[in-house]
């Protein structure tokens, strides 16, 4: 396969706006805090920055919660310090990707405040208003954040969507009025020179015909929303509508957010000629370690297993091979940290190691990565032992629902669960240096730092030549040099299915094999691979070659 975009062999670095750098000492990251940093991630060698939200909101449930797609928030700058920010990116040769959260806005958006007035309101079709039923809501829809899916409005005796929080009702997407507001203002940011578009939810804008009740377990009060709405029978006529009104126009990198999408779906949404998307975000392999007990959803501490892991990345190259783009991801805002999760942060040593197998793992395979703030310095969960502790609605609903009300764990258990898995761990404020709040900020930060700042910083990784952010400046250097990475085929080695310690992969094009090795435990293993005489080791997070013997977290790359 030829590498016919721009954006087939480029590496995306994701940036959480709050919590990367704060210039002005009031504890919350912003612009010109990213400004200063730019250096830093031209040095890394990444290709593009994808922002998360930088909209004006009242951060309900931060920044997801939009009140004007076309300011920015106060919190994090102007649109001068905005203008200046892609200037500086655009001239050390990086793209800048915006979110585009644009299946709810906030409830202070002026096209809520105006629809909540009447239902004559020519704003009042832009939201998904229903009557109730016998004194309930519409249906049986739960929300994402716990509860009911649905808000009553007293002053018209009817209730409104919200799949998130109360304060972020669901846009009518059946509405073309909708649709292309939202085309307009896409247009408007691309104007400014904005690269692409990163999509929030962007399945779960088509809800299905009306809005039927959910299937839900006796013990469950609310249905889950999801296999109702994720993918709905209009969702890929209003992407090829979103597709020739905006991404037509404009040579932009856009990826899709879409919980519960298949590879099937995938093809759909990101095949090869590109009607829709480029690519989408799936979460398959961010499940493997959720709770077996499905009223539990993700609350759980184990780690995932290699084989369902293996299984997982093999599914998603094979199926969408020739036929759509993978993207390829450990951590984001919303998953607690890489090495945390699927690698080993005990001691210092498996830390570093571990976070280079899994790099690794991940930057070998066809698709684009995207890099999260920190994962490229080995960042670790912050696991704070108080409720108090924690910002993030998500886990403080859950722990008020799965434990003061519904009684299904205790305490101490659902705190260990909330440490392992809360939103929390990837949004503590990035880190720079081992002074006073990381480096991150002079002033009281709006999320804690996590405690480990002192010894894994950035200062730190800078100045060791075998740090975890060279290894990533090297897999960025390796996925621009060698086009079999993003155009190679992909298979494991014969007899690998089933190995429950060790993945090992090929990447192969005409000229040039790739063969993967990966020890995903903290045990020495003995594993024999037809390595030719003549092979070059590429990469390796041990400064030397122990042949058939496999280290802790070894992982190594040859290439013939």
């Amino acid at each position: 396969m030829e590498n016919k975009h721009w954006w087939n062999n480029s590496v995306v670095y994701q940036i959480y706006p709050k919590s990367f750098q704060d210039s002005n000492g009031d504890g919350v990251g912003d612009l010109r805090g990213i400004i200063n940093r730019l250096d830093y991630l031209q040095k890394l060698g990444v290709d593009v920055i994808w922002l998360n939200p930088i909209y004006k909101s009242p951060q309900v449930d931060n920044g997801y919660d939009i009140s004007d797609y076309q300011a920015i928030n106060p919190t994090l700058g102007d649109m001068a310090d905005f203008q200046e920010l892609i200037d500086g990116i655009h001239q050390r040769g990086m793209k800048l990707v915006m979110d585009l959260v644009v299946n709810h806005t906030s409830d202070q958006h002026h096209w809520f405040q105006e629809a909540k007035k009447g239902k004559d309101n020519k704003y009042r079709d832009y939201y998904i208003w229903r009557d109730g039923k016998d004194g309930h809501e519409p249906n049986n829809w739960g929300s994402y954040f716990s509860g009911s899916a649905w808000q009553y409005d007293q002053d018209s005796d009817q209730y409104y969507l919200h799949l998130f929080a109360t304060q972020q009702p669901d846009l009518n997407w059946e509405n073309p009025d909708v649709r292309h507001s939202v085309y307009d203002m896409m247009n408007w940011w691309a104007a400014k020179g904005v690269d692409g578009f990163r999509m929030d939810v962007i399945n779960l804008i088509s809800k299905p015909e009306g809005l039927p009740d959910g299937k839900k377990a006796a013990d469950e009060k609310y249905a889950n929303v999801e296999p109702l709405v994720a993918n709905g029978h209009r969702i890929h006529e209003f992407l090829q509508e979103m597709n020739k009104n905006v991404m037509s126009k404009h040579k932009m990198i856009t990826v899709g957010e879409t919980p519960g999408a298949t590879p099937e779906d995938a093809e759909k949404y990101a095949d090869l000629d590109n009607k829709e998307l480029n690519m989408v975000f799936q979460f398959e392999h961010m499940g493997l370690d959720g709770n077996p007990n499905p009223a539990l959803g993700k609350w759980y501490d184990q780690k995932t297993k290699l084989s369902d892991l293996r299984a997982n990345f093999t599914k998603w190259q094979e199926k969408l091979a020739g036929k759509a783009w993978n993207s390829l991801y450990w951590n984001n805002h919303d998953q607690p940290r890489v090495v945390s999760r699927f690698g080993d942060d005990s001691t210092e040593e498996y830390r570093v190691k571990s976070a280079k197998m899994l790099a690794t793992m991940l930057h070998f395979q066809q698709g684009t990565p995207y890099i999260y703030e920190g994962e490229e310095i080995g960042m670790t969960n912050a696991a704070f032992p108080k409720l108090d502790d924690y910002v993030d609605l998500e886990s403080i609903n859950a722990y008020h629902q799965l434990v003061d009300d519904q009684h299904l764990l205790d305490g101490k258990t659902m705190m260990k669960y909330i440490a392992k898995h809360s939103r929390d761990n990837a949004r503590t404020p990035m880190q720079w240096d081992a002074s006073a709040n990381a480096g991150f900020t002079t002033g009281t930060p709006w999320e804690k730092v996590n405690p480990a700042y002192k010894y894994i910083n950035v200062d730190q990784a800078l100045a060791d030549p075998n740090s975890i952010f060279y290894y990533y400046q090297k897999l960025i250097q390796l996925r621009h040099e060698l086009p079999v990475i993003t155009n190679g085929s992909y298979r494991l080695v014969d007899g690998n299915e089933d190995d429950q310690e060790v993945y090992a992969y090929l990447r192969q094009n005409a000229d040039t094999t790739l063969l993967v090795i990966l020890n995903y435990t903290a045990q020495g293993l003995t594993r024999h691979y037809d390595v030719p005489s003549d092979a070059k080791l590429l990469i390796s997070n041990y400064a030397d070659d122990a042949g058939d013997v496999l280290r802790p977290y070894e992982a190594k790359v040859y290439q013939y």
